[in-house]
């Protein structure tokens, strides 16, 4: 049972992190000064779970995450993050609107980006379907022990073995 347990709780990690999307910020301009990162944000849709990434050269730019105020004011007061890697990758976990710039005087320039988070959608009545489906398939699984398991396991990602007894 505990081996079917974390079966599905692997299978439920994998479904979760394909699921996340990766916005990258300016896309191929990347995070750089003079760029309508309004109408780029505008074009995208942000979920909880998504990324959020920006590419820079880190020796002239950064990332801080700010309020209203610092984002209006292109100010990196009671800032909540920053980050310096040139290649920033951003886990946006709340639905919010969260607001970015650069603290390096970018930000006057335009290196700024307000984004809202959107909960993630309910999943079409088919995916409940098969969900239920597959809690029955899980429950059989259990009932039959760690050989039904493994050979499941193996249909499932379409690979093939033999028994030897």
């Amino acid at each position: 049972m505990a081996l079917s347990v974390l079966f599905f709780l692997l299978l439920a990690a994998v479904a979760t992190t394909v699921n996340a999307t990766d916005h990258i910020v300016g896309a191929n301009k990347g995070w750089n000064p003079g760029i309508n990162y309004t109408l780029w944000a505008n074009n995208q849709t942000f979920y909880v779970g998504d990324y959020i990434s920006f590419r820079y050269q880190k020796s002239q730019y950064n990332v801080f995450l700010v309020n209203q105020t610092g984002y209006d004011n292109c100010t990196i007061d009671d800032a909540f993050g920053n980050w310096t890697s040139g290649k920033d990758f951003i886990m946006l976990n709340k639905t919010q609107r969260y607001y970015f710039i650069c603290g390096t005087g970018g930000c006057m320039n335009g290196m700024k980006v307000s984004v809202v988070v959107h909960p993630l959608p309910s999943p079409p009545m088919s995916a409940v379907a098969a969900e239920h489906s597959s809690e029955k398939s899980a429950a059989l699984v259990a009932a039959r022990g760690f050989g039904s398991l493994l050979a499941m396991s193996f249909a499932f990602f379409g690979l093939t073995f033999s028994v030897c007894i």
